[in-house]
């Protein structure tokens, strides 16, 4: 929403940040970033000045006055990650700030409404108290009730919990749910790091007594894996009061807490394959959580428990929300006690079903499946949750710390069949916002567009990119670089990688080797793309949303794995590397159609050079805006000497091709200018000839090689090329996959396994960068400089696209018609787009003024109609 202040030149901030986030209670940092954005109704219009305004009251910014910093009156036009340069900030210290801007007139700054932030704790000596969970041999640990009585007094002001949780955690204050908030918090390598939640309990709390109610579940807490020492969910908590301008402490986790069981228990491992789900005793459920309720069970005293020393940091992403609700289309009978419940499409989330009248103990299986084998049966994945009934009338299940990838629901042990009213399911992902779109005339690339949107949304769950949500839940650095351009373009990620990147910044080893995984709990197939991710993917997010918090940040994790990528190669080419305890395998290319070779030694040898000369190329640029020279330097000549290696050992001069003469191995090169520019023409005939002919006119791909198939198509203006391989309905293809049944994209092309998967969700890019014609320029990040330039194939007559950015909404919608190109542009101030006009476009008409074609064509922001005939 825009914000209320208005002004008589029609401008308005809004969309405040902290640190990419709005409102955060408890950030990680003491020296935070700001940024916003703005809407103006005029043409033109730029920030030359801003003024930040930072108070520990908010009385003090609505008289202009402040006690942590006033940042005077800044010539300027950043909006994006302004750093703070006030008072120091310590741990607790709840802020309130705005923003002023000028424009181009110098005349009175327009102001931003008042946001807050507030700092966490930071160091181990902010914490006290101890890590509590339900005493061993009082019964099942696995999801239990932590209760604690407090009083408040009439002076407090503010009233946060920090709450430190080893597995997942919700909040009651007095029979109610703090937040809307679930499976909380986000991932974290837990023998290395785990997450904080800081919340502001102020709006639910009394004066007087309050009963605070946390609820544990395990998640990736589980007995076998890094960093877990307990056979059940633990927390660490600390509840604050403000009076006076002084925290105090009211409560700490100790063992005078009580505890007692929920009725909840998990089913399955948290291992590929045994992700199972819950099961619920109704039984043991309480109708609310009210004191008085809470009086019935039986409370033992908390257990204390000795935990590993590790970091623990406040998250720094959003948390999980619900994010849309889904009903079913279909409940088929399978036997006289067994049903099949068709949700419609896959999702990654919760189940929800108010079952008809049950007998107390009778038992009921849920299975859950994002596919049905041949013979109509959900196919088994290992997702399963038992509801063991309390036989008092009106019963409903529903997942709390665990969740499912799906689409069919297979219940056992019921023998009416349930009411399709009574039964729901949950779409749950990372509450991040700005979402891009795009339409185009063609339906068929409408639905495979928002397919892999989709898609998207179900894989980014507890701040990173699951693999799948029902197999492995893995964060894969291979499926992150195959789908990051694409998830940075549709989606505002910034926190949620920022959160990933922290998991694989505490995964390398002392040798620099990386993982496949990032969090790492046990050994995974990849190979060097998989490892790499820390390099592209920290370089893409400062591209993308001009956050420079992580290549500055782990820039030296980068220089330590590429300095064990060099330990492993001969004559200047990477070779294959040991597989050790926390990894495995070698691959190149990964899950590609039938008739494609990923295992040939040539392409796997091929691929991962471009890959090491993709991060060398990487390296040089993050050193550069890090303005480290030298390195620079010596990763430039590393990236030319490389490039030349790998031209001198793989290229076929004779068949103007690479390696194995695959669609990957013919494009890397080309990508990563390994081919010189006089061969590139005859390559890009070989790859086309190919296609063609061997490939029938089909993606021959898999995992990396759509997105390097992608970059270099939009890069090349190969849209043509592209268009034709999606429109292809039979294998290999989106539109197959589609034809057969997907709402989610596939693992691999032929459906095997999982139905909801990051394999190939890197072609998303493609609709918004070529076809849509909305690409950034690296140079300026985060949307700072647009460049627009659609890319139409034949068939595609009009497209509307929008991107998010970190200035505004960026739209361009363009229509084709006799010949003539028309586009609608709603530039975002603070951006600025480029026009890059086709080679024999000379001239355009620019809001119904003649233009001609300059270098640059920059157009500022505002509405703008552009025109030219296409020739």
């Amino acid at each position: 929403m825009l914000s209320a202040c208005a002004s008589s030149n029609s401008v308005t901030l809004y969309d405040l940040r902290c640190e990419n986030l709005n409102n955060p209670t408890g950030i990680a940092v003491s020296v935070p970033h700001f940024s916003w954005k703005i809407a103006a109704q005029d043409n033109g219009m730029k920030q030359t000045a801003y003024q930040i305004l930072v108070a520990s009251d908010p009385s003090l910014l609505a008289v202009g006055k402040t006690d942590l910093w006033n940042s005077g009156k800044i010539q300027s036009a950043d909006s994006v990650m302004v750093l703070y340069r006030g008072k120091e900030l310590q741990a607790r210290s709840h802020v309130y700030w705005k923003v002023g801007v000028w424009d181009e007139t110098n005349k009175e700054p327009v102001w931003s409404d008042v946001s807050s932030f507030s700092v966490g704790l930071l160091a181990a000596s902010d914490w006290s108290g101890a890590y509590i969970g339900f005493p061993s041999g009082a019964g099942n640990p696995e999801s239990p009730l932590l209760r604690k009585a407090f009083d408040v007094g009439a002076s407090a002001e503010k009233v946060f919990l920090h709450l430190n949780s080893l597995g997942y955690h919700e909040i009651y204050l007095n029979g109610a749910k703090v937040g809307t908030a679930v499976l909380s918090p986000a991932v974290s390598q837990f023998n290395k790091r785990s997450l904080a939640v800081t919340y502001d309990l102020t709006p639910q709390v009394k004066k007087g007594n309050n009963e605070l109610l946390v609820w544990l579940g395990r998640g990736w807490y589980h007995p076998g894996l890094p960093g877990v020492v307990y056979n059940g969910p633990l927390m660490k908590a600390q509840l604050e009061t403000l009076s006076a301008g002084k925290w105090n402490t009211v409560a700490v986790s100790d063992a005078s807490w009580k505890c007692a069981e929920s009725g909840y228990t998990g089913i399955g491992t948290w291992k590929p394959w045994e992700f199972g789900g819950e099961r619920v005793d109704a039984g043991k459920l309480l109708d609310d959580f009210s004191t008085e309720s809470l009086n019935t069970v039986t409370w033992h005293p908390a257990a204390e428990v000795k935990v590993p020393d590790h970091t623990v940091t406040p998250m720094m992403t959003e948390p999980n929300r619900i994010q849309a609700t889904v009903e079913p289309v279909s409940i088929s009978r399978l036997n006289e006690n067994t049903w099949l419940v068709n949700m419609g499409k896959a999702l990654t989330g919760y189940a929800e079903i108010k079952f008809p009248a049950l007998k107390e103990k009778q038992e009921i299986i849920l299975e859950y499946s994002d596919h049905l084998e041949a013979n109509g049966n959900p196919f088994g994945q290992g997702q399963k949750d038992r509801y063991v009934a309390s036989g008092k009338g009106s019963e409903v299940f529903r997942n709390k710390f665990n969740y499912h990838g799906f689409q069919y629901i297979k219940i056992s042990g019921l023998e009416s069949q349930p009411d399709p009213a009574g039964i729901k399911a949950y779409l749950i992902h990372t509450d991040y916002k700005g979402m891009s779109s795009f339409q185009c005339s063609d339906p068929e690339m409408n639905a495979i567009h928002d397919m892999i949107h989709y898609t998207l949304r179900c894989l980014s769950l507890g701040g990173y990119l699951v693999d799948c949500p029902q197999i492995e839940r893995l964060g894969y650095g291979g499926d992150g670089n195959a789908s990051t351009q694409a998830a940075q373009v549709m989606f505002d990620l910034s926190p949620l990688y920022a959160n990933w990147m922290q998991a694989w910044g505490d995964c390398i080893r002392e040798d620099g080797s990386m993982p496949h995984t990032a969090p790492n709990p046990y050994r995974a197939g990849g190979g060097p793309y998989w490892c790499g991710f820390i390099i592209t993917a920290s370089w893409k997010t400062y591209v993308n949303y001009g956050d420079a918090r992580l290549i500055e940040t782990y820039y030296p994790e980068m220089q330590q794995w590429l300095g064990y990528v060099e330990k492993h190669s001969v004559d200047g080419l990477l070779q294959k590397w040991p597989d050790v305890d926390y990894r495995w395998w070698y691959l190149g290319d990964w899950a590609t159609p039938t008739g494609v070779d990923q295992t040939a030694q040539a392409s796997v040898d091929l691929v991962n050079n471009c890959f090491v000369s993709e991060c060398y190329a990487t390296m040089e640029k993050i050193a550069k805006v890090l303005d480290k020279t030298d390195d620079a330097k010596r990763y430039a000549e590393r990236k030319e000497q490389m490039r030349q290696r790998i031209q001198e050992r793989f290229f076929d001069s004779a068949k103007n091709s690479y390696a194995t003469g695959s669609q990957i191995d013919l494009i890397y090169p080309m990508l990563e200018q390994v081919t010189p520019s006089t061969l590139a023409p005859e390559v890009t005939k070989t790859l086309f000839r190919m296609t063609e002919q061997e490939k029938k006119g089909h993606l021959a791909v898999g995992l990396v090689g759509v997105p390097v198939l992608t970059e270099w198509a939009t890069r090349s203006r190969s849209s043509e090329w592209v268009y034709g391989m999606l429109k292809k309905k039979d294998y290999p293809g989106y539109l197959y996959m589609l034809e057969n049944g997907a709402t989610a994209t596939w693992e691999h092309w032929n459906g095997q396994r999982s139905w909801i998967h990051n394999c190939y969700n890197g072609i998303g890019s493609w609709f918004y960068e070529a076809v849509g014609g909305i690409r950034s320029d690296e140079n300026f990040p985060g949307y700072k400089k647009v460049i627009i330039s659609p890319q139409i194939p034949s068939g595609i007559t009009w497209a509307k696209t929008s991107k998010e950015t970190p200035y505004g909404l960026l739209t361009v919608n363009w229509t084709l018609e006799q010949g003539v190109l028309a586009m609608d542009l709603i530039i975002p101030p603070g951006c600025t787009a480029v026009l890059e006009l086709p080679e024999a476009v000379s001239e355009y008409e620019w809001n119904g003024k003649p233009c001609q074609k300059s270098a640059g064509n920059e157009i500022g922001s505002g509405t703008h109609k552009i025109a030219y005939r296409l020739q």
